[in-house]
C-alpha cells in the first residue's frame, strides 16, 4: 500500500484520482496548493507525489513543487500530469524529474503508469492468490 498526495486544482479530476487509488487499497492525501502540499510533506510519510503541472493559474506551479518537495526528501517519487499541450520540449523537462501522465487519462492509464514506473500495484482481488 502506498500514501499517495495528490496535488490538483480541478475538483473532478481529485475524485477520479483519490476514488481509483482508494479503491485499490492506497492511502491518499490532497492539496491544491504548493504551500498546501509542503504542509503535508512536512507532516506525513508520503511515497508518491502526484502533481498536476499547473495549479492556480500558474503552468508551471507544479515543477516548482516538485523541486521544493525534492529540496527535502530527494528520494520522493514524483507523477506529474497536465492538461495542457504537451510539446517535446516540455517532455523532456520530465525525463529526470519523474513521469508525466497527459490529461484527460483513464484509470487503467493510470493503473499502468504508477505500476510500470513506481512499481505501485493495485491490491489483488479478494479471494485472488498472491
Amino acid at each position: 500500500m502506498a500514501v499517495v498526495l495528490i496535488v490538483e486544482d480541478e475538483e473532478q479530476v481529485l475524485v477520479l484520482a483519490q476514488s481509483y487509488l482508494q479503491e485499490h487499497g492506497h492511502e491518499t492525501r490532497s492539496a491544491d496548493t504548493i504551500d498546501g502540499a509542503l504542509a503535508i510533506l512536512e507532516s506525513e510519510q508520503v511515497d508518491l507525489l502526484f502533481a498536476d503541472v499547473g495549479l492556480r493559474g500558474d503552468p508551471h506551479a507544479g515543477l516548482e513543487l516538485a523541486r521544493q518537495a525534492r529540496q527535502r526528501r530527494p528520494d520522493l517519487k514524483v507523477l506529474y500530469t497536465t492538461g495542457q499541450t504537451v510539446t517535446d520540449g516540455m517532455k523532456a523537462l520530465f525525463v529526470e524529474r519523474g513521469k508525466l501522465l497527459e490529461k484527460p487519462y483513464t484509470v487503467d492509464e493510470l493503473s499502468a503508469t504508477l505500476a510500470v514506473h513506481f512499481e505501485i500495484r493495485p491490491k489483488p482481488p479478494q479471494g485472488a492468490s498472491t
